[in-house]
């Protein structure tokens, strides 16, 4: 068969598909088809085809025309999906669901303000394909916005669903808080308060985060930036107990938010309610005085149950960890050398010929800089004249102190038939899970920080979507932890340790990670971020073959075996 192309004088030429045969001994050709309405790419695409030839070569006939990351947004989207958080959100696929969906999975990606994650969503400027694979491919900054408003105002109902997943009466609920600054003056919950993130001068907001006891968020709360840790608790007693339903739970938190009073005035009256926190140094060293602790204790073993009628009904977990002991005795050696380095220059400034500091006010205006830096006022003796300023350490203060390094006492009402004392300091010790989310929702994955909205609702459901993005990420880092330096073997790593006392340890697979840089199966290791970049170079492009009129089509870069990897353990698929 062959393609002809038969000249009319009037009119346009004739194409034919035709066919030669022979009849006898002369040759003949017939009309099969009269391709003459065909469009002349397509045409040309069947007689390269009836040649035996290839359709799209040589190599420049085809073009790629646009190439978007694609891989890691399938991780993401995938894993959201999978955990079920669009039905959590809203039963009803609505276009705020999808840009929530949008806007929690960018800031997992690429967090980024607004306006640059709509810049990212939108068809003409988006960067990666996740516009695309949600579905919200035309929207703008406004959209996201009102996106913003409305699942703040499911935030209730969203908070509860994930309560009854994760939580359950009698459960560990671990609670904690951190200040993050914000610019700007316009948001009445910005206030200057505790500085958490080194930014002098910037206004705060604070922040309180529900986990439950391994550490999947299911809470989040705003509080003004002048808000002190322990006012915050009594708030979240209430949304669990009213809000969440569940009447018996166990509080874990840390000496400076489930302080004596918080206990007295808002835990201990509250029928099902238990604590696990620890007390603070003074406390601790109250119980020494009155030989209810007594150091002896610790030198063949490093966990002793005590009791106290100053803590009625309560059992005290004493503790000593010595690789404590010894950071403690560091660090307070460092704090004084620094303070007498700085001390050392008002010494010379009252000894020196000219412009000598004098004065007993000049002079201890100029201590109390120096020893509000360090706060190591306790452990020296000041003698301040006139014309003169002398120091010398405190040796009976610094000794006193050293007595308790590494010693820490946790204390709880829950009986010895509910929890055993080991157990209780692994439940308090759990919250560094609510320490490492903070640190992924400010710092090193999120970053949940500086904070620019202006209204109290805006920065509330900035910080509540950043929760549902650790949310997602959490689960992420499980499936994946296998490829990740995070330990895939906790089990075996508290199997190993001799006692909860000790520091945690890594599992010996988490150690062999880390040394040789491979998986068991032979994989590069890598951070959660890294894997990320690495899924992103699975690619959408757009082909555009150089013929007229051909369409053109997407094709998805193969993945290589490690990302295909990555996608079974997220139980997820790369194509659309």
């Amino acid at each position: 068969m062959y393609i002809a192309t038969i000249p009319n004088r009037t009119s346009p030429p004739a194409i034919l598909l035709r066919q030669g045969y022979r009849e006898g001994k002369r040759v003949k050709t017939r009309t099969l088809a009269n391709l003459s309405d065909w469009p002349a790419s397509k045409i040309e695409m069947f007689r390269r085809l009836l040649r035996d030839e290839a359709v799209v070569t040589p190599a420049d006939a085809l073009e790629i025309v646009r190439s978007r990351p694609h891989g890691h947004v399938m991780a993401v989207i995938g894993t959201l999906r999978r955990v079920g958080l669009p039905d959590i959100l809203s039963r009803v696929r609505t276009p705020q669901r999808d840009c929530v969906e949008a806007i929690v999975a960018a800031r997992i990606l690429h967090p980024r303000s607004k306006l640059a994650t709509a810049r990212a969503l939108n068809e003409e400027t988006q960067w990666t394909s996740l516009g695309e694979v949600v579905g919200v491919s035309d929207i703008d900054e406004d959209d996201l916005y009102e996106a913003m408003d409305w699942v703040l105002a499911r935030q209730d109902p969203i908070e509860r669903a994930l309560a009854k997943r994760h939580l359950s009466e009698g459960t560990l609920v671990l609670y904690d808080v951190t200040s993050t600054y914000f610019e700007g003056r316009s948001c009445p919950l910005a206030h200057f308060g505790h500085d958490r993130d080194g930014k002098k001068g910037k206004l705060q907001i604070v922040v309180g985060l529900l986990c439950n006891g391994e550490g999947c968020p299911v809470a989040v709360e705003v509080f003004d930036g002048n808000t002190g840790d322990p006012k915050t608790l009594g708030k979240q007693i209430e949304k669990v107990r009213k809000r969440f339903g569940l009447s018996r739970i166990v509080w874990v938190g840390d000496r400076g938010m489930i302080t004596e009073a918080r206990i007295k005035e808002e835990l201990r009256p509250l029928e099902g309610v238990s604590w696990i926190t620890a007390l603070r140094a003074s406390s601790i060293r109250a119980l020494v005085e009155q030989k209810a602790l007594q150091l002896s204790l610790f030198d063949e073993k490093d966990l002793a149950e005590i009791t106290s009628p100053d803590y009625p009904g309560e059992r005290l977990m004493a503790c000593r960890n010595p690789f404590l002991a010894e950071e403690r005795t560091r660090k307070r050696e460092d704090l004084l050398q620094a303070t007498e380095k700085q001390l050392d220059k008002i010494v010379q400034a009252t000894t020196r010929a000219k412009r000598k500091l004098k004065g007993k006010d000049a002079i201890g205006i100029r201590l109390g800089k120096v020893v509000g830096q360090y706060k190591m006022a306790k452990h020296f003796i000041f003698e301040i004249t006139e014309e003169s300023f002398r120091y010398q350490r405190n040796g009976e203060s610094i000794r006193e102190e050293a007595a308790l390094d590494g010693i820490y006492v946790i204390r709880t009402n829950l009986p010895a038939e509910t929890i055993s004392a080991q157990d209780t300091v692994r439940a308090y010790k759990s919250l560094s899970a609510a320490e490492r989310a903070f640190r992924s929702l400010k710092t090193v994955d999120l970053k949940l920080r500086p904070i620019h909205h202006r209204t109290a609702n805006r920065v509330r459901a900035h910080v509540f979507l950043c929760m549902l993005a650790y949310y997602v990420e959490w689960h992420m880092r499980r499936a994946l932890a296998s490829l990740l330096f995070d330990d895939d073997d906790k089990k075996t790593a508290e199997a190993q340790r001799a006692s909860v006392v000790q520091p945690a340890q890594r599992s010996p697979e988490a150690q062999r990670k880390a040394f040789t840089k491979r998986t068991t199966e032979g994989f590069p290791v890598q951070s959660f971020q890294t894997l990320l970049s690495d899924l992103a170079t699975v690619t959408k492009n757009r082909i555009q073959p150089n013929i007229e009129g051909a369409p053109a089509f997407d094709r998805i870069t193969t993945p290589t075996p490690l990302q295909q990897r990555a996608f079974d353990l997220l139980g997820v698929s790369y194509r659309m």
